[in-house]
């Protein structure tokens, strides 16, 4: 099993704090695994194994209709020695009401509780009620870079090598360890991608046109990295001769949203310093989700490659937002506490530099300053502004 570092570390700083850890991602992108490196992390620091108790309720192992109650004299039977117990809770939230269980399994017992989820059940309403002040959500995404390399680096291939390797097939941990061609690839986040529409959306909310839903999904694929309002959606369908609401179309969004397909990027404005509430911008949880549904093309690189340093910043815990300085725009303003970093994404420094840096040059304060390329000789400063390679940028641990 290859350990996912960054995630292991989050939850040995929440170890024993009388919290529940909620892991969250779209499915496959490993949080299961993450509970079993947990497992082995506990055994390892002298937790006896009878203590550990590891539950999985996907409707493969435990009935649709299974209530909290049963959720939770399952699990109480299991503490038989009295104790500390911790308790790994997998897709929990496939259980209707599983947060009054988990209260009471906080309350009434010495537990530490972990759990993970991939769409909007996780994160029901019922959590404020039950669960106000005793919770952390930890999001959970698909392979970083550096984990990338990690899971491949049995095939002796050059950073470079990978770095491609990454950009075209995404860090999906399934393709990652199988070494798959680029279309056994797609066709494994096809699937992904189709497991998470049909279980996590269509079904849950009982979407009657499909093919309009559809639509709105590729339109958003498309413009991955592009502002756009839902209205701008609502012509695009009727353009081809059908009708939808805009409402509607939030709602779609938000459906989307909430099983972790994809994540909004709203806007910052460096003057007025306020987060704005239009015209935001989506990026998906994995960019071999574009290519699976519309083929990997040139053209569409630049998008892709901001998309995969938005989520490396997200990775590294900063809060991202698309900045707008009067009448330019800078691709990301990242924040953490007290720290703040500006980021221009571009495909190539000579055909791009003199915006990239005219942009960033506007801003008249004394954060870092970055932009990040594929282009295989621009490093060095412009004006106190980082040129770095993507891959540097990727794996440097702190900026």
């Amino acid at each position: 099993m290859i350990i996912r570092t960054h995630y292991m570390n989050v939850l040995r700083i929440y170890r024993d704090i009388p919290l529940v850890k909620i892991l969250a991602g779209i499915r496959r992108c490993g949080k299961s695994t993450i509970l079993e490196m947990l497992r082995e992390d506990l055994l390892k620091s002298g937790v006896d194994a009878d203590h550990i108790i590891s539950m999985r309720y996907t409707s493969e192992d435990f009935d649709d209709d299974m209530t909290e109650k049963d959720m939770y004299n399952g699990i109480k039977d299991k503490m038989m020695n009295g104790g500390h117990y911790y308790l790994l809770l997998d897709e929990i939230q496939e259980v209707a009401g599983w947060e009054k269980a988990v209260n009471s399994l906080l309350e009434n017992y010495d537990t530490d509780i972990y759990v993970t989820g991939s769409n909007s059940r996780l994160m029901s309403g019922e959590i404020s009620t039950y669960l106000t002040g005793r919770y952390i959500s930890i999001p959970v995404f698909t392979l970083s870079f550096a984990e990338y390399m990690e899971f491949r680096k049995q095939n002796g291939c050059s950073t470079a090598e990978l770095l491609n390797e990454y950009i075209r097939l995404g860090g999906f941990p399934i393709v990652a360890l199988g070494g798959f061609d680029e279309g056994a690839a797609y066709q494994i986040v096809e699937g992904i991608y189709h497991s998470v529409i049909t279980g996590d959306i269509v079904r849950r909310h009982n979407i009657a046109n499909f093919d309009l839903f559809n639509r709105v999904v590729r339109y958003v694929v498309e413009n991955v990295g592009k502002t756009f309002s839902a209205n701008a959606i609502v012509k695009f369908v009727k353009s081809q001769g059908r009708s939808l609401s805009v409402e509607a179309v939030y709602n779609y969004l938000e459906w989307l949203e909430k099983a972790f397909v994809i994540y909004r990027c709203r806007r910052y404005d460096l003057q007025g310093k306020s987060v704005l509430k239009t015209q935001e911008k989506f990026y998906l949880a994995d960019a071999s989700l574009k290519y699976c549904m519309m083929g990997f093309h040139p053209a569409a690189l630049a998008a892709m490659l901001e998309n995969i340093v938005y989520f490396e910043l997200r990775r590294k815990g900063y809060e991202v937002y698309i900045g707008k300085n009067e009448t330019k725009e800078i691709d990301f303003v990242a924040v953490r506490r007290d720290e703040r970093i500006y980021v221009q994404v571009c495909r190539s420094i000579p055909e791009e530099s003199d915006r990239e840096t005219a942009n960033l040059l506007e801003i008249r304060d004394h954060y870092p300053k970055y932009i990040v390329t594929l282009d295989e000789l621009a490093t060095g400063n412009i004006n106190g502004i980082k040129i770095m390679h993507l891959a540097d940028f990727l794996l440097r641990e702190e900026y």
